[in-house]
């Protein structure tokens, strides 16, 4: 549980470093540390308690694409956290779907590999 929180605050603070579309404003370097971890929080949470309903819904459309549509779905999370966060309060948004979709590829790959490296750790 704690490697998931790791590797989804480091990936999520990477996609936000990398991509113009998400963006994390104000505050000095602490309140940025925060908010990323405030943030991997609520997209954890998220992710444990939407994202398989929505893989369920999604079926169908997961099958006709061989999987590509996950990574819809992985915006969707991404999307639906920037929306969490902004009504909590956080600086940290995703511009549109165009970022989301980035965002979530990016946020797959680095949590994948730091979640593995961690993982060979414990």
């Amino acid at each position: 549980m704690v490697a998931r929180f790791l590797a989804n605050a480091a990936a999520l603070a990477i996609a936000t470093a990398l991509l113009p579309g998400i963006t994390l404003s104000g505050g000095d370097l602490t309140n940025k540390v925060l908010a990323i971890a405030v943030v991997a929080v609520i997209f954890g949470v998220l992710n444990t308690l939407v994202k398989p309903l929505l893989k369920f819904i999604s079926l169908p459309l997961v099958v006709v694409t061989l999987g590509l549509f996950l990574w819809v779905v992985n915006a969707i999370m991404l999307r639906a956290t920037s929306a969490v966060a902004g009504q909590l309060g956080q600086p940290w948004h995703v511009d549109g779907w165009g970022a989301a979709l980035l965002g979530s590829l990016v946020i797959s790959v680095i949590s994948g590999l730091v979640g593995g490296a961690l993982k060979g750790d414990e």
